[in-house]
């Protein structure tokens, strides 16, 4: 009797075990950490939802390969710490590839090249080359790898222009188009978005800055989710919807 008791608790206990491990197993739920205002990769649109070619993309990757995505808004100077406190499990939101965030993160092949571009107001006559040598005001956003660049490869080496950080490229626009800076710098994509809103600014040209690769971060120790987005990824390339998403957010 006592065999038979114990026989009928393990069963129980192995029972409810399995069932707990198909729980988790079915319940993989990853945490997006988004810039909110970067569109057109990723931005919360007038409803207060998600959206963006990255946003979709990485839901059609998530149903693709099994897995629930829910898109976290983060402020974009704290974005990585953020993934390596585990407030977010990724990053899919234009981020571009530098040799000093590949310290920090392990990144997916690269998707995107971005082309970063001096936007003024449409009815500005400054040049570039008037924008990097002029005691004018720019205006650029915290956090990025153009801030970065900028800073070291136009600031410090002496250009006599004043640089002013913002929280998002948008921000800066709206501060350009309203005369409180008279250029800034922005992704050829995010201008052209801004453009086609009725924003009137235009784009003068780069100012030296390579084109960056753009790509999805993942924390170091995460191999087995970044060999996953890998793999959504080239599926989502090789499908007609990513032909859908390049042109319905004009990503090219």
């Amino acid at each position: 009797m006592k065999k038979r008791i114990f026989l009928t608790m393990l069963m129980m206990v192995t029972m409810v075990t399995a069932g707990i491990g198909s729980a988790l197993a079915g319940d993989k739920v990853f945490i997006n950490g988004i810039d909110a205002n970067y569109p057109p990769f990723s931005y919360i649109d007038e409803t207060g939802t998600p959206d963006g070619m990255d946003v979709k993309a990485v839901e059609w990757i998530a149903k693709e390969m099994g897995f629930e995505v829910k898109h976290q808004p983060t402020d974009w100077a704290a974005i990585i710490p953020s993934l390596k406190a585990k407030k977010i499990d990724f990053i899919a939101s234009g981020m571009s590839v530098t040799p000093e965030r590949r310290q920090e993160v392990n990144f997916t092949q690269s998707y995107h090249k971005t082309v970063m571009m001096l936007v003024v107001k449409k009815d500005s006559d400054l040049t570039v080359d008037a924008c990097k040598e002029g005691k004018i005001q720019w205006g650029i956003q915290r956090g990025t790898s153009e801030a970065k660049w900028v800073e070291e490869n136009l600031v410090k080496k002496g250009k006599k222009f004043t640089l002013h950080h913002y929280d998002s490229a948008p921000l800066a626009m709206e501060d350009l188009v309203n005369g409180r800076i008279q250029c800034t710098v922005a992704s050829e994509i995010s201008a052209q978005e801004a453009m086609d809103k009725g924003l009137p600014i235009k784009t003068i040209g780069r100012y030296g800055q390579p084109d960056d690769e753009t790509a999805y971060a993942v924390r170091k120790e995460d191999t087995d989710l970044l060999n996953m987005l890998n793999e959504g990824l080239t599926k989502l390339m090789a499908d007609p919807y990513w032909k859908e998403l390049n042109e319905k957010y004009k990503v090219h």
